[in-house]
């Protein structure tokens, strides 16, 4: 019951619940608001069903069936009104409605794909309208950047010039 009560707004209820115990002390009029806005007990068999199709002052008044059904021992309650008692209080409906409807995982992997294959044809285009890559871009150009460092004697303690030196030096190509 508890929870039923944080699940509604309170604001809106407050004038209904006056109304309501007013009602069943005998002291309302014919005119307050429950009693001209429920025509009757809501049937609580299929709230899950029922629930987006009833209107406002439908549901207010299966809040207010279901507070005075809690009120009675749980033992003595039927499975229908147990199971309505906590659709209303915790099921998918408004602030608790799923973010994303059933199928949006579908449509976030197809665009997920679709952009990643923009970005590739995009990266193919540019890159075949790109120039050739520099001639210092080369097995022989970098073997050569390694035989002038033997040359000038570069880095002659800890690099290729130094004894026992066995790295690959300037060369990046396999």
């Amino acid at each position: 019951m508890q929870a039923l009560r944080l699940a509604r707004p309170r604001a809106t209820l407050r004038p209904y619940a006056r109304s309501i115990t007013a009602t069943a002390s005998g002291h309302a009029s014919a005119a307050s608001p429950a009693s001209s806005s429920s025509s009757g007990v809501i049937p609580l068999s299929n709230v899950e069903a029922q629930w987006e199709q009833l209107s406002a002052d439908e549901q207010l008044t299966v809040h207010q069936q279901l507070e005075e059904i809690q009120k009675k021992d749980w033992n003595t309650l039927s499975l229908d009104e147990k199971k309505a008692a906590y659709y209303v209080a915790f099921g998918p409906h408004g602030p608790r409605r799923p973010a994303n409807p059933p199928g949006t995982t579908l449509k976030i992997a197809l665009g997920t794909a679709a952009g990643i294959a923009a970005a590739g044809v995009l990266f193919l285009a540019i890159r075949s309208t790109a120039p050739p890559p520099p001639k210092t871009i080369s097995k022989e150009w970098e073997e050569a950047a390694n035989q002038r460092a033997l040359d000038q004697k570069m880095n002659p303690i800890s690099g290729i010039s130094s004894e026992g030196y066995s790295g690959k030096g300037f060369v990046t190509h396999k």
